[in-house]
């Protein structure tokens, strides 16, 4: 897989970034790259460990970290945590593969996070309910994740259909032939 740009997938959290990078990884045959199972694997700490640790710099230390160890190899799939883009740093390593970002409404991702009991345990970045703070993070990060992205998908939209639409951008922005083969469904 040498030099094909590593493709980010970028958003919020719960916004499908790793269903869909598991999915597009397998559909074209390249490696799949979680950075917070990342950030897991190097520091023996769940996120939330992490954060009751050293506060959430810590944690975005740690991101970081994983970031540019990703990045040193290509041709990957890489799901990001939800605020690696809030360091110019990362958004440098980001800008060198090819960016998606996943967009949700507030709502879906509210109801994404309550349906699934293990992401509901992450610490919360504001001390406000899981609604409240969906609409926060979004309102900050929202035009940051604009900035970053090549392409922007509906993360609402059902998988088989998100997937078809990742491969056409991968392949508009990359040139990937592999992206343009992996179009067809697979049955």
């Amino acid at each position: 897989m040498s030099g094909e740009r590593n493709i980010y997938l970028i958003g919020a959290r719960a916004s499908g970034k790793t269903t869909l990078g598991r999915k597009l990884a397998a559909r074209l045959r390249r490696p799949f790259v979680d950075t917070d199972a990342r950030v897991r694997l190097r520091t023996g700490k769940s996120v939330a460990e992490l954060v009751d640790a050293g506060g959430w710099e810590a944690f975005r230390d740690a991101e970081s970290v994983a970031l540019a160890e990703v990045a040193m190899f290509s041709g990957q799939v890489v799901s990001c945590g939800g605020g690696i883009v809030l360091r110019e740093e990362n958004r440098h390593r980001l800008s060198g593969g090819i960016v998606l970002y996943l967009k949700a409404s507030p709502e879906a991702l509210a109801e994404r996070l309550l349906r699934n009991p293990l992401e509901a345990q992450r610490p919360s970045l504001t001390g406000g309910g899981v609604a409240e703070e969906i609409a926060r993070v979004l309102a900050e990060r929202g035009a940051v994740y604009l900035s970053c992205a090549h392409a922007v998908l509906p993360a609402e939209a059902p998988l088989d259909d998100l997937l078809d639409l990742a491969l056409a951008e991968v392949a508009r922005i990359g040139g990937d032939k592999a992206a343009v083969a992996g179009r067809g469904r697979i049955s």
